[in-house]
């Protein structure tokens, strides 16, 4: 098939690039910068310039190419302050991956119904966000919860816009978990090194991880078997803080993380930092093997980060 990769350069951009070549498709990779053209290149992908938030680039990138299926990979993360997460000003910090959410997936789908692109796979994401009531594994059944009040509301209704509007159009929306693997925990581990990422009140908060190859890898099955609906792309263990970050920590060479009250981080990080430590929600994988078929690599983040941090 030829597909459209938007985002083709960003850290899952490049490991389903090089799957998607693999498997025999025609790939159309883009990026923000000509500067990373020859990335492109290396990856096997034809690559264009175009910016997401422009509905005249994307509709232009999208008519030239003529893909039988888009790839929605855009996020503004490289631009928010250079990648370093500011949890405590999510709000201001999530802007550029927002609007990528919001404007750009609506330019996206316009081009795609413009040009008669038959599929759209779209990134969302579950780590920590699943509702907080019941349990501490949510499927795709139960709701995300849209955290109104605080600073992840504006960045956890845009994902409900994706969801929302790629469903409606027919497409997938892969709910990524945590990314690790070659770029993706590069800061979370020098601040792990520093001791600067500590265990808050319990650590009884959930989170759900997925490697990279293994996202790229379930993303690939939904471009080829034409998906539709919404996947948890995550492995088959949730964990509680206090047991992902002493392993991570283990596994990077560091101390074991310090523990802080909850006030205190509640006034040095902000209530997002402590909801996803105390209260997070992880969710379950079972309707993403099942439907796609889908085998992970690294079914576990222990395994996962002892062998796949590099």
């Amino acid at each position: 098939m030829r597909v459209f990769v938007a985002g083709g350069t960003g850290v899952l951009g490049r490991r389903l690039v090089p799957q998607l070549v693999a498997r025999g498709h025609q790939v159309t990779a883009t990026t923000t910068s000509a500067a990373k053209l020859g990335v492109v290149a290396q990856l096997g992908a034809d690559g264009v310039v175009m910016d997401g938030l422009d509905a005249a680039s994307v509709g232009e990138a999208v008519a030239s190419a003529r893909p039988d299926v888009i790839v929605h990979q855009m996020t503004g993360i490289s631009m928010a302050h250079a990648g370093k997460p500011d949890l405590k000003h999510f709000d201001r910090w999530s802007v550029p991956t927002i609007r990528l959410r919001t404007e750009g997936t609506d330019h996206l789908l316009a081009a795609a119904e413009a040009t008669g692109v038959s599929h759209f796979v779209a990134q969302g994401y579950a780590n920590w966000n699943g509702i907080r009531e019941g349990g501490w594994v949510k499927t795709e059944e139960d709701p995300l919860d849209l955290h109104e009040g605080t600073a992840a509301h504006p960045a956890m209704e845009a994902l409900r816009h994706v969801e929302d509007v790629v469903s409606a159009a027919g497409g997938a929306v892969m709910r990524y978990g945590a990314f690790y693997g070659p770029g993706a925990t590069d800061d979370q581990l020098v601040l792990v090194r520093k001791r600067q990422f500590p265990l808050v009140g319990g650590g009884t908060g959930y989170a759900s991880w997925v490697h990279l190859d293994d996202a790229a890898s379930a993303t690939v099955l939904a471009v080829e078997q034409k998906s539709t609906g919404v996947f948890n792309i995550v492995d088959d263990e949730p964990a509680p803080e206090s047991e992902w970050l002493p392993y991570l920590a283990a596994c990077a060479g560091a101390k074991r993380p310090m523990r802080v009250p909850v006030w205190l981080a509640r006034l040095l990080a902000g209530d997002v930092v402590v909801t996803m430590m105390t209260e997070g929600r992880g969710f379950a994988n079972a309707k993403a093997k099942r439907e796609l078929g889908w085998e992970l690599r690294y079914p576990s983040w222990r395994q996962g980060f002892k062998e796949g941090l590099a």
